[in-house]
């Protein structure tokens, strides 16, 4: 059972006629042979009738039967189902075999079907400045008066949209395609300030009349609504009649040699983001593809303050995350704490700040977190996560509380070569400073070694009696803090 389907963003066909109204296309392959042309069963869009409520689509069912060369349809072989009218089978002979697309082409049984819509064209003299000398007033209109169909599609995969403009002579359903448009980058996404290739290829007819004078290719672009003219070139003079944003630029030798139209944008920036509309002009035809750029940028995080400074269990930490430079301006923070046992605990996205725009047109936005301590663990790691279109960024910042956990073996051993160290210290002293006279006088007093156990906050004391001569000034006693067991005081140092 065949329905319309919904517009959606990326679909966009026909931009400038407001009178029609898009279709669902299934795709019944007839042959299995590699490059083989599919049948495609279309929707014919039928004008609308002024005046009156307007109802529901007014559409019917078709078959488009594509063929690289006319004498391969055999009109009478081909029935018409049942839920398809006759007067909508068409024999299409594509010589450029772009209708044959394996795109267009789907595998038996897929759920993935192509897209399409076919409307009736009636060829008439473009109003556009930049196509206006593409008509010849001597040129003969007989040509034109026969049956045309402008026929729009997206490839099951939603990589390719074609244009193709096809004629019949009146009263047959043979068509010939006179001009076909392609993209094979509906959907673009590049990173901030590499260069960018949005794809656009047509091909015309070279036994058709409207091909000898020449050609125009425009580019605009479309966003929310705002539109602009990006860049137009006219083929029959050679020359560039509108460059409307800077860096974007034609590959004009591809486009008189092969018929490549794409346009270059040298460095993406922020406001590319948006629909580029690619339209060619022949002599009272137009065809046009739509594609999407997004510009994608994903945040550089910052975590203040960095590092932590050491907190007691049950403190509250203030903690702030920063980020910066991304684009577009979707973006999910939060926070995660990672504790000593390797499991990860989500604290929620904190107090979110509003975003503000940098002069790149990236935007920056930041988190602060009230991070209470008490049932952290021992320690752990705090992370700020950024999810991202262009990619999921994290940042973290070890966290370590104090008084909680008991000191590691390598701690247990500095503190003992300390102690070591300073009583070495203390003979060498002793010895260099005895000796037999009556001229010494000893000062005896009491050094302590602080010895601090995590546990407990203890303080032991090492008693060293120590001799001084007293006539020499070379060492002199400062008055500094020093310990008590159990309670800090003053100490003096050598």
């Amino acid at each position: 059972m065949f329905q319309p389907f919904q517009p959606s963003f990326s679909t966009l066909f026909s931009l400038y006629n407001q009178n029609r109204v898009c279709g669902f296309l299934v795709v019944i392959p007839t042959a299995e042979a590699h490059g083989s042309c599919p049948v495609l069963e279309c929707w014919f869009m039928k004008e609308k009738v002024s005046g009156g409520l307007s109802g529901g689509p007014n559409q019917d069912k078709s078959l488009l039967y594509v063929h690289k060369h006319a004498d391969s349809h055999r009109a009478e072989s081909h029935d018409a189902p049942l839920e398809v009218n006759p007067d909508r089978l068409y024999f299409v002979t594509d010589p450029a075999a772009t209708l044959c697309h394996r795109s267009l082409n789907p595998r038996r049984g897929s759920s993935n079907k192509p897209m399409c819509e076919i409307n009736p064209l009636h060829p008439q003299p473009s109003t556009l400045e930049l196509a206006v000398p593409l008509t010849e007033p001597a040129l003969s209109p007989i040509y034109l008066h026969a049956d045309w169909l402008s026929t729009a599609l997206q490839s099951f995969d939603k990589t390719m949209s074609i244009s193709a403009i096809t004629r019949a002579p009146t009263g047959t359903k043979e068509h010939d395609v006179i001009l076909t448009l392609t993209t094979k980058t509906v959907l673009v996404q590049s990173r901030l300030g590499a260069p960018v290739l949005l794809d656009c290829s047509f091909w015309a007819d070279p036994s058709s009349p409207l091909t000898g004078t020449g050609f125009a290719v425009e580019w605009r672009y479309q966003f929310r609504g705002d539109g602009r003219l990006v860049l137009a070139y006219d083929g029959k003079s050679d020359r560039l009649s509108h460059t409307g944003e800077e860096g974007a630029t034609l590959d004009f030798e591809a486009l008189h040699g092969r018929g490549n139209a794409s346009l270059i944008l040298q460095e993406a920036k922020v406001h590319h983001s948006g629909i580029y509309i690619c339209s060619v002009y022949l002599p009272y035809l137009q065809a046009q593809v739509a594609m999407e750029l997004q510009v994608v940028e994903p945040p550089s995080l910052s975590i203040h303050p960095s590092p932590l400074p050491l907190t007691a269990q049950g403190q509250t930490i203030n903690i702030q995350c920063e980020a910066s430079g991304f684009a577009p301006l979707s973006l999910d923070l939060h926070w995660e704490f990672k504790g000593a046992d390797g499991n990860t605990k989500v604290l929620g996205s904190g107090s979110l700040s509003s975003h503000r725009q940098l002069w790149d047109g990236t935007y920056t936005q930041s988190s602060r977190l009230e991070l209470d301590t008490a049932d952290l663990g021992r320690a752990g790691e705090v992370a700020c996560v950024g999810v991202h279109p262009g990619g999921t960024r994290r940042v973290s910042v070890e966290i370590n509380l104090i008084g909680f956990s008991s000191p590691s073996i390598e701690d247990s051993m500095a503190m003992v070569g300390v102690a070591l160290v300073l009583y070495g210290l203390i003979k060498l002293v002793s010895w260099s400073f005895s000796g037999s006279g009556n001229n010494k006088t000893s000062l005896h007093f009491p050094l302590w070694l602080l010895w601090c156990d995590h546990e407990s906050f203890n303080v032991y004391e090492i008693r060293q009696r120590t001799s001084f001569v007293s006539s020499l000034t070379l060492f002199r006693i400062r008055r500094g803090s020093y310990a008590t067991k159990g309670k800090m005081k003053h100490t003096w140092n050598l």
